[in-house]
């Protein structure tokens, strides 16, 4: 179904990608469960191969079920192009390898999901690769850390579980001051709170296995182009980009992700994955006005609670980027994940073990509300100024709230806190 853009986002989500006459009417695309799909002529076959039609091949190639949630989330996020791949990592490592090659540097923010930090800081190095971590918040600093050798600056929209909240147009414009483009991973903020392209970012990832599903029941990444960054203008940083500008223009890099990544190291998504990942949109903006509602009474719960320390989270007023959180995300909302601070390590044990609705998991972006101790699980091969550097401390909790009553979640943590001594 063809959507414009006077309808509002939360219409948009539902219908966007919606080919019913092509699917004998119905109204949730068929998953496409077939490694290969078959041509009637040799033409055809080599025509595709070659680029002059648009028609799959093989799953590891293209799927019409991953095609119609890669137009939908380019649409939902005002991209022009997207490729779906098998998980959030997958999503970065294919948006980033597109631009590097060994020799080069990026810049990126210090506060970084675990696997993301351990990707740059040192699977990379082992190619030659260099990322340079500075504070996103600091605008000089991702200045100084710029050189001849950066291909791009990349940031996350609040950072897991640092809880800090970049200016994007601001990051935006200085790396394009810089001939540079900026990757934002939008995981945690969704469309529906930001959309970075409308602010300047020029690549949009996410793990999709996070609220965009929001069931804990699929897994998947996407990256999306803006189609905005010129390439063809930068020959010094990017003449290796003269192909596929020729063939695709605007998506030029879309098209290096999906033909030089995607495609030979197979980060193909399961189409049943993306099915479901389809029906979770029908749902994400009630489930992201819930979950941050949620989140935003049970950080004022915390930051009342006489055993809790500390709570992290942009919504509360005391929050360092509140201001320019509230600005950002158009005063909708700050995310549906929080940090807190207990006395210790042994208290945060103690909590966990005496929750009876949270779950204790590792993930986030659930229906259901989840906790973990990063210190001591995620992060605990780091090493301790490693740790330190990303915010990673024995007396920290994260919590990903759900969209389970309020008074019910807060109930659970209270009756919990309550087993801490003092």
């Amino acid at each position: 179904m063809d959507m414009t853009n006077d309808y509002a986002f939360d219409t948009r989500v539902v219908h966007l990608g919606m080919h019913a006459e092509e699917w004998q009417g119905a109204t949730l695309p068929p998953i496409f469960q077939s490694s290969a799909h078959r041509h009637e002529t040799a033409e055809s076959l080599s025509r595709t191969f070659g680029g002059q039609q648009d028609a799959h091949i093989y799953m590891r190639l293209t799927n019409p079920t991953n095609r119609v949630l890669e137009e939908k989330l380019a649409a939902l996020e005002s991209g022009k192009g997207a490729v779906v791949v098998a998980s959030g990592m997958a999503a970065i490592s294919n948006a980033c390898l597109a631009l590097l090659k060994a020799g080069d540097e990026f810049v990126t923010g210090n506060s970084l999901f675990m696997s993301t930090y351990l990707l740059f800081a040192r699977v990379f190095a082992k190619y030659g690769i260099t990322a340079r971590f500075v504070d996103p918040r600091n605008p000089e600093a991702v200045a100084a850390a710029i050189n001849d050798r950066t291909r791009f600056v990349y940031i996350e929209i609040i950072g897991n579980p640092k809880m800090d909240v970049p200016d994007l147009a601001g990051l935006a414009e200085l790396a394009h001051r810089h001939g540079l483009p900026l990757l934002v991973d939008n995981t945690m903020a969704t469309p529906w709170l930001c959309r970075p392209i409308e602010l300047g970012a020029d690549i949009v990832i996410h793990s999709t296995t996070k609220y965009l599903s929001g069931h804990g029941n699929a897994t998947g990444g996407v990256i999306i182009d803006s189609g905005a960054f010129d390439w063809a203008a930068h020959p010094d940083r990017f003449a290796d980009f003269a192909p596929f500008v020729e063939r695709k223009g605007p998506l030029a890099y879309r098209d290096r992700v999906w033909r030089e990544l995607h495609i030979n190291l197979g980060t193909t998504a399961a189409p049943f994955h993306s099915y479901l990942t389809l029906l979770g949109l029908d749902t994400l903006v009630l489930r992201m006005e819930r979950h941050m509602a949620n989140t935003l009474t049970v950080a004022r719960f915390l930051a009342s609670h006489p055993k809790v320390r500390w709570v992290n989270y942009p919504g509360l007023l005391g929050h360092p980027d509140h201001a320019l959180a509230a600005r950002e995300f158009g005063n909708k909302g700050f995310g549906g994940l929080l940090t807190f601070g207990l006395a210790n390590q042994q208290e945060c044990f103690t909590c966990i073990d005496n929750l009876r609705l949270i779950y204790h998991l590792a993930n986030l972006g659930d229906c259901k509300s989840l906790i973990i101790h990063p210190y001591s699980s995620q992060y605990l091969s780091f090493a301790e100024e490693t740790r330190r550097e990303l915010a990673i401390t024995p007396d920290l909790l994260r919590l990903s709230v759900g969209i389970e009553a309020a008074d019910d979640i807060i109930a659970d943590l209270d009756q919990a806190l309550a087993k801490l001594p003092g």
